[in-house]
Order: structure tokens, then sequence, then C-alpha cells
């Protein structure tokens, strides 16, 4: 589950940094737009991930 979430948050930081660079939201490009509907689950995947990871920063266990 952390590998997953993980992935999500990799994507989403990546994309961040394209928009801060480049002035384009490529998951929004390439799922129709910032406000489709499947761009909004995965930004929404994508914050959930960053939740977990913020709550299990700490643990130690590699799951």
């Amino acid at each position: 589950m952390r590998r997953f979430a993980l992935i999500l948050a990799i994507i989403g930081a990546l994309n961040w940094g394209i928009i801060g660079v480049f002035g384009a939201d490529l998951l929004g490009n390439v799922f129709g737009g910032t406000y489709a509907l499947i761009s909004r689950i995965i930004y929404s995947l994508v914050g959930l991930a960053g939740i977990y990871l913020l709550f299990t920063l700490t643990s130690n266990d590699n799951d």
C-alpha cells in the first residue's frame, strides 16, 4: 500500500513541477482537462496518498 501511495505522490509532485516550470497541467491535459471527472479522481487519489504517507511517515514497516 505504501509503495502505491508513494508512486501516486511522485506523480503528483512531477505534475506540480511541470506546472511550475512550464505552466502546463500534464495530468489534466492527458485526462481531458483539469475539471474532467477522471482528472479529479486522480487528483483526489494523489491527495489521499499524500495524507496516507503523512500519517505513516514515522512507522518503520516496509509494506
